[in-house]
């Protein structure tokens, strides 16, 4: 009996045959405008941070040329020109000649130099200040250069730079204070590295040279945070009208700083400043 050719018999002959495989299902192609949308959220990434950029410097550009065309206010409406001990000799010559007695006389010639003394021919710089306590307190010791401090003698001119001509009074010696104040506030201002300012005070007519104002950089902060007309009036008083604010600032200022002096040397030589303070 012949066998069926198209049966199961595991004896067939014929291989069994196979149905085809299914290919894979399609996936789904997303919108066209799903398919933009991750390009579109990187192209408005990118053009927000050009517009901040481009925000800032047209933010920058309109400060500067806010500032160009209306610039910070001057400290001061003069300045030195020059540097170091150079720069205060300007401004000694400056400020020396707008003090004036009421006569029409210069108040007193201002002469600026590093600190120094000149007992003999020959002058000996001055290393150190040092200022008496007081109460109980310590002296206190400074060290002083020609790079960091600068001395200003006030001569009236007459015997032992007392001042020539007119009489001695307290609103002249105020007089002599506020010009001193103003020769502190430019130098701090002005020349760089300066910490300290020593000046010495004409004397008495018949007596000789015994007071000095020292004061440091740190003792004017308030006045160096302001333009200087709004600390002293633009243009010097005479000795009698100087206003009644500007008599309670140099009092205030000033006096603290005004100091009895002597001089004496170190073992090794250096000359030493010492001051003491006047009593209240």
């Amino acid at each position: 009996m012949a066998t069926d050719v198209t049966g199961e018999d595991s004896g067939s002959l014929l291989p069994a045959v196979q149905p085809p495989a299914e290919p894979p299902a399609a996936q789904p192609v997303p919108p066209a405008h799903e398919q933009r949308w991750p390009h579109r959220l990187r192209f408005l990434a990118v053009y927000g941070l050009l517009g901040l950029a481009l925000g800032a410097g047209i933010a920058g550009v309109a400060v500067f040329a806010n500032r160009s065309i209306h610039p910070a206010p001057a400290w001061s409406a003069w300045r030195p020109h020059g540097g170091g001990q150079g720069a205060a000799k300007e401004i000694a010559a400056r400020v020396g000649g707008e003090y004036r007695l009421p006569g029409g006389k210069q108040l007193v010639d201002v002469i600026a130099k590093a600190p120094s003394v000149s007992p003999g021919k020959t002058a000996i710089p001055i290393h150190y200040v040092a200022i008496r306590g007081t109460k109980g307190q310590q002296d206190r010791i400074f060290p002083i250069s020609s790079s960091d401090s600068v001395q200003y003698s006030l001569c009236g001119l007459g015997p032992s730079c007392a001042i020539a001509t007119g009489t001695a009074s307290v609103a002249r010696g105020r007089l002599v204070r506020r010009e001193i104040l103003e020769l502190a506030l430019y130098t701090f201002e002005y020349v760089p590295g300066m910490q300290s300012v020593i000046a010495f005070l004409p004397p008495k007519p018949g007596s000789q040279p015994q007071y000095v104002l020292y004061v440091q950089k740190s003792d004017l902060t308030p006045e160096l945070r302001v333009p200087l007309v709004d600390t002293l009036r633009a243009k010097a008083p005479l000795p009698n009208a100087i206003p009644a604010n500007e008599v309670r600032l140099v009092d205030t200022v000033t006096n603290p700083k005004v100091y009895s002096f002597t001089l004496s040397q170190a073992q090794q030589g250096d000359a030493i400043l010492v001051l003491a303070p006047l009593a209240a």
